[in-house]
């Protein structure tokens, strides 16, 4: 089932989502919808926080990227195929050079900016079996997992933008959380007048 994307503006995307119990019921089935909305919105990642549910839980599918020329093919190789579910992940080390990539959010439909990030990230996690893991990744890789990760911790990309950048982007955002903007994907806007 397609499930809406909460904008920009929603309080959810701004809190720190919880810890899911490991007798938590519908996690397949929302895993799985999480999967179909994702999908239907073209997007390579969603945090459950972004469907209105402050749960420690993400997935990623970071195939698209696999195609871009100007990967390295080791990149191309990691990024082919890379699809998995983050349940409780916890970041235990970012570490080397920050670097800047355009990013977007579908939370933030029309918006894209350069944003900032640090090379590598050491991560803890589950999967939706409750294997537990500990994974290094680099790269566009670990961009794709900080930015789902910041979900979950209550950050959006446009939170990481300068002062000036956060200005410029001011009216797009205030139109993104009245809902003035057309999107070819469900979403929920929180200030959409409900007259219309």
């Amino acid at each position: 089932m397609i499930l809406p994307i909460v904008a920009y503006g929603t309080p959810v995307l701004k809190k720190k989502a919880a810890a899911i119990p490991a007798d938590y019921e519908g996690l397949d089935a929302l895993i799985n919808n999480m999967w179909e909305t994702m999908y239907a919105a073209s997007g390579v990642g969603l945090a459950a926080p972004q469907v209105g549910l402050g749960l420690r839980l993400f997935v990623i599918d970071a195939t698209p990227f696999a195609d871009d020329e100007e990967l390295t093919p080791e990149e191309q190789t990691t990024l082919k195929g890379f699809k998995k579910v983050f349940i409780n992940a916890e970041v235990e080390e970012e570490i080397g050079e920050e670097w800047a990539f355009n990013e977007g959010c579908l939370s933030i439909p029309d918006v894209r900016e350069d944003v900032k990030r640090k090379e590598q990230l050491t991560i803890r996690y589950q999967d939706e079996k409750g294997k537990k893991y500990v994974e290094t990744y680099t790269g566009l890789a670990a961009r794709v997992i900080q930015h789902e990760y910041d979900h979950i911790e209550g950050i959006l990309f446009t939170d990481k933008l300068s002062p000036l950048k956060k200005r410029l982007v001011k009216g797009k955002l205030n139109n993104i959380t009245k809902g003035n903007i057309v999107v070819d994907y469900k979403m929920k806007f929180p200030l959409k007048s409900k007259k219309r």
